[in-house]
Order: structure tokens, then sequence, then C-alpha cells
């Protein structure tokens, strides 16, 4: 059996006709960047969030990017964050010449340590992005609690966690805003990039919509320093039409991750979920000393698998210059020589994912995966 890490032909065939008509719908309007696609996008994003706005955007890393623009991240800032994720979260910091200053994760959800985070707050500090990883979200409440006591911005990272809840408040809803990733890979993707914004502030709304339109509110006038971030309208078609198929996508990778955590919690180490936290699985990702020779295994049974995160972004060569030395971060070190995800996407048959169980329960000599 042949099972890869991720099928979205399958997604496709299951809503062939949807898109092909949003798709045909666009070509039709001859509006490609824009227009009624997009506007209609945004609101319904926002409506999803329930937060008052929604800004489409490039990119994940452009909502990151914009994001931390609209509320004066600039030269010389220091803004707080976890090492233990995609690479543009640290990235867009040091873009805007503002520092990133890590801070270690907790082993069982993979997200930022808020009991570490009082330690790394100085002067400089004007914000924290906690990351939302692999679709449950970090502990924001008490996030929020230091934030609010030492006067600093949070930008929340969604990009894996749009549809995520904790104690009933929506993934990007609770900070001064919320970024999410339409990357093909995501819950919610697009067919190519793109990106959104979500926040209950109308001063930065304002600025992120005219920072992704090259500062510009009326054509050829420019009153701040933007860039080019606007999402396309076929991509807000696409996303309209899956974006109703969501929750239920959700249902089906939370059903995935029950029969997983069911099979394989006596050999591995399976992804643990916080009190009040509704987990979209954007990944499953179990943690093993034998990381490295189950996945060679599992290749060799024809299931694809992944690494998500190999290297923390401490020890990558980019950051070299920030001064973090290997042992400076050990839970997410420790994670990232441990971690391995597997196939958990929606389409997934029940075949599956028992095959894939079976298989590894195989080969730590463990049972025979049927949960």
């Amino acid at each position: 059996m042949k099972i890869p890490f991720l099928d979205l032909t399958r997604q496709y065939s299951s809503i062939k006709d949807e898109i092909d008509s949003g798709i045909d719908r666009v070509v039709k309007s001859g509006v490609y960047i824009g227009g009624e696609e997009v506007n209609s996008l945004e609101k319904e994003i926002a409506q999803y969030c329930d937060t008052r706005f929604g800004i489409s955007i490039s990119s994940g890393t452009d909502a990151l990017l914009a994001s931390l623009m609209a509320i004066g991240i600039g030269r010389d800032d220091e803004v707080i964050t976890s090492p233990f994720s995609f690479i543009s979260t640290a990235e867009v910091i040091l873009l805007l010449g503002a520092k990133p200053v890590f801070v270690d994760i907790e082993e069982d959800t993979f997200n930022i340590n808020p009991d570490l985070i009082e330690q790394k707050i100085s002067k400089k500090t004007k914000c924290i992005i906690p990351v939302h990883l692999f679709g449950q979200m970090a502990d924001i409440h008490r996030i929020m609690k230091i934030t609010d006591q030492h006067h600093l911005a949070v930008i929340e990272d969604a990009a894996q966690a749009i549809g995520a809840s904790t104690n009933g408040r929506k993934a990007g809803s609770i900070g001064e805003a919320g970024c999410f990733s339409f990357f093909p890979s995501k819950n919610l993707g697009a067919f190519g990039d793109g990106g959104m914004v979500v926040t209950n502030n109308e001063e930065v709304a304002e600025k992120i919509a005219l920072i992704k339109n090259h500062g510009s509110a009326r054509r050829y006038h420019h009153s701040l320093l933007g860039f080019n971030g606007r999402l396309d309208a076929i991509q807000a078609a696409v996303l309209r039409v899956k974006l109703v198929h969501l929750e239920g996508w959700a249902d089906r990778r939370r059903e995935n991750a029950r029969f997983y955590n069911e099979s394989l919690m006596r050999c591995v180490k399976v992804p643990a979920i916080s009190a009040g936290i509704h987990h979209v699985f954007n990944q499953y990702s179990i943690l093993t000393d034998r990381r490295d020779e189950l996945g060679t295994y599992l290749h060799s049974r024809g299931i694809s698998t992944a690494i998500y995160y190999p290297i923390p972004l401490h020890l990558q060569e980019v950051f070299r210059p920030l001064g973090y030395r290997e042992g400076d971060f050990p839970v997410a070190e420790e994670v990232s020589r441990k971690v391995l995800s597997l196939p958990i996407f929606p389409e997934l048959s029940v075949e599956e994912r028992r095959y894939i169980s079976q298989e590894v329960l195989a080969f730590f000599g463990d049972g025979d995966g049927t949960g």
C-alpha cells in the first residue's frame, strides 16, 4: 500500500464542481486582483474567526510581516517567540531590524512555555508572537496576562491553526492580530500562496490594508511604506469554497488523531491536548528516540512521513549572529531530534490509518495496531 503524507487531489475530487465553478466565475468576471471574491472572503474569514476585520494578504509570512509593521516594530526592538516553528516566525522580525528573542517550548504541546517568558522581557521588548503549532493553540490566556502586565502587543502566529480555539475563543481573535497561512498543505489551503490577518483593532486593520497595497488607499497616492501583498481573486474563490467544508475536514482530522492516539500511545509519545483546547491537527506529530529509523522503515512500507522541524530556529545558520548555541533551548532541541509527523489528512481512509498504525507498532514489535 502506498500512502502519501498529503493528497490534495482527493480533496479536489470531492469538491471539484464547486471549485471549478468558482474559478470559472473569476475568469469570466475579468477581475483578478481584489474585487468581490476577495472582499467576500475577508468578511467570511472574519466572521468565522469571531473578529471584526479580515485583511487578505499574499502569504502567511506577509501576514506576520505586515502585522509587525502595523504595530510599529522596528530597529532594535525585541520580539519574543518560539524557537520551534517555521522560519517565517522569526524571519519577519529580523527583516524589520528587530531581534527575535526565543523562549523554550513545552514538550507536551510543542508551544512556547509561558513559565519562561517573563525572564526574557527587557526594556526593548515590544511584542510576543506565540505560535499555535500543529493546530493547537498556545496558552494564550496566560500569555495575555503577562503582556497586559508589561504593556506588550501580541501577534498570534496561527498559520497552522485556523478553526482552533481555547475555552471558546478562536485562534487569531485574542491578540492584537492573528495571522493565517493558506499554503496548499494547510487545513484551509489555496491553490497557491495566500494568507489573512484578522483583528478587532480598526487602526491595525486599516494599516495592514495599506501596507499590503504599497501603502496606498488611492491609486498612485502612498501614505506609508508597504509592499505588494495582495491576494488574487482565484485564490479567494477557491478558499471560499473550501471554508464551507473546513469544520467537517477538521472533524475527520480529529477522528484520525483519536485513532492514532489509542493505537500508538504504548510505543511512542502521542500529542497531548490541553484542557479547554479545540485542536485542528494540521499535523499529527509523535515523539520517539528512534525517529529516523522509524521514518525509514515506514518509507520502506509505502508510508510517507515528514519532520517538522529537524533544526530549531536558534541553530539555523541564518540566525547565528544572534549568538545562540546548542543547549540554550533543550526542549526544542530534543523535540527536533524526536519528532515525526504521520499522515492525517481528512480523506485518509480507515484502511490506510489502520495500516499506518499496524506498521508503526510492527516496527516496535508491539501489537497489530487495529485500535
